[in-house]
């Protein structure tokens, strides 16, 4: 299962900030969860963001998605950057 997570960051956020943390994010978070297979971050040149993900099961993302919603140290100073108007989530199932 692919999940795709569009967003742009808060007006004033400092994209440096945000690409350290999200590395973070990714190395001492997300590659601990079971069933993550890869996550990749990008920018556009407009500004816009992109994380691509890829779950071995629906069930996996689920379970990691429940628990970034819990305020923690890898959530809290990052979603602090994030325009939450301007954030997308969608979910394709691999061919």
């Amino acid at each position: 299962m692919i999940e795709i997570v569009t967003f742009r960051l808060r007006a004033g956020a400092d994209s440096e900030k945000f690409t350290a943390l999200d590395a973070r994010l990714q190395t001492e978070f997300f590659y601990h969860q079971p069933g993550l297979e890869r996550r990749t971050t990008a920018r556009s040149a407009d500004g816009s963001y992109v994380c691509i993900l890829h779950w071995d099961s629906v069930a996996a993302a689920d379970a990691a998605g429940a628990k970034t919603m819990v305020v923690n140290e890898y959530t809290a100073e990052l979603t602090a950057l994030l325009d939450p108007t301007s954030m997308s989530s969608r979910r394709y199932d691999s061919l």
